[in-house]
């Protein structure tokens, strides 16, 4: 019936789009209350009786620039962390999840094998994960293994978010339609080629804004490392306040991890919303 009224009257469908849009009042009013709000804020922080301490503690200048330059070096071992894990968990993750939706008894060992790493990697805290390969492995001296606890740190947090990932990975293969690989099927597919070339890629677009969430997550984990004694922005904060005691260090670290975590934040909510303005547009169309 709306579709029927709408093309009987054309100048419906732009009203109501026009109706849809913040008004120009409305976005003033937000401004201002914000505004208000963080002019309240601040007030009542600057006239805190203890805010001449902290201000020399974590806001001082010139420790700020002194220490800037050695965060901006060991911050680059953040990203090699985080970059060099995202992509290993992108493919191992994609694996496992693939072997946890595998039909049928004949694959019944495959789905239990993930069903138990995703478990174990779920319910076991990441830093335990990182101790144990970073300080356990290289303590056995193993023929031909490597003791760089870098190395090891990576692979902790690559086993950890595996499991986070492959969960999200299986809930955009469940999310897909099951004509959607019936209809492959009747083409002439086989199961793994509907899997493939249906299923899939239909299942990774889907959960592209939970991946982003889950690789801000990643990359503030890679300060995790620092505890088996990785020189990464962390540790460096943590070098530096010590010698200069001064905790402006962290503020530095702090501000290097806020420019890839809130851009990353806006683009995942740019996602979400294209996504969902997509899903209107198809609902409306029928």
């Amino acid at each position: 019936m709306s579709g029927a009224a709408d093309s009987a009257n054309p100048d419906l469908v732009p009203r109501r789009r026009r109706s849809l849009r913040p008004r120009g009042g409305g976005i003033l009013i937000a401004l201002a209350s914000t505004a208000a709000v963080f002019t309240v804020l601040g007030f009542v922080i600057v006239n805190a009786p203890g805010w001449r301490e902290v201000q020399r503690a974590f806001f001082d200048p010139e420790v700020f620039l002194d220490v800037l330059p050695d965060t901006t070096r060991a911050f680059f071992a953040n990203v090699r962390i985080f970059l060099s894990a995202e992509v290993l968990i992108l493919v191992f993750a994609l694996v496992l999840a693939v072997m946890r939706s595998l039909p049928g008894p004949a694959f019944f060992p495959f789905r239990v094998m993930a069903v138990i790493y995703i478990d174990f990697f779920r319910g076991v805290p990441g830093i335990l994960v990182i101790f144990l390969l970073g300080i356990g492995v290289p303590a056995l001296q193993l023929p031909g293994v490597t003791t760089d606890v870098f190395v090891w740190g990576l692979v902790a947090l690559v086993l950890v978010w595996t499991a986070y990932v492959a969960e999200v990975y299986r809930a955009g293969i469940d999310g897909v339609h099951p004509s959607q690989e019936a209809a492959a099927r009747s083409l002439g597919l086989s199961r793994f080629q509907a899997l493939r070339f249906v299923v899939l890629p239909q299942a990774v677009r889907r959960v592209i804004p939970a991946l982003l969430n889950d690789f801000i997550g990643l990359q503030k984990d890679s300060a995790l490392v620092s505890f088996l004694g990785v020189v990464e922005a962390f540790r460096r904060a943590q070098i530096e306040a010590t010698s200069s005691f001064n905790l402006t260090p962290y503020l530095v670290t702090a501000l290097f991890f806020l420019a890839i975590t809130i851009p990353l934040a806006r683009l995942v909510d740019y996602l979400v919303a294209r996504d969902r303005g997509r899903q209107l547009a198809g609902r409306s169309a029928r």
